[in-house]
């Protein structure tokens, strides 16, 4: 996922940086994403704030390395 605004959260996302997401059906039922966060933790965000991107397979794994 692409940070698209990060009012509010501006010590935990950067605007234009990518993150991983982790599947949680239940907050997207209330219009929320887990996100790996700047500190290495999973927390709950506005889904409005993100965008999915697709990446290329050898750069999906370099970032997932990068976690």
């Amino acid at each position: 996922m692409v940070c698209l605004r990060n009012d509010g959260y501006e010590v935990s996302l950067e605007r234009r940086k990518i993150y991983a997401a982790v599947p949680d059906a239940d907050a997207a039922r209330h219009g929320q994403v887990r996100i790996i966060d700047e500190s290495g933790e999973d927390y709950l965000f506005p889904a409005t704030y993100f965008a999915p991107i697709d990446l290329p397979q050898a750069l999906r794994r370099a970032v997932l390395a990068a976690v």
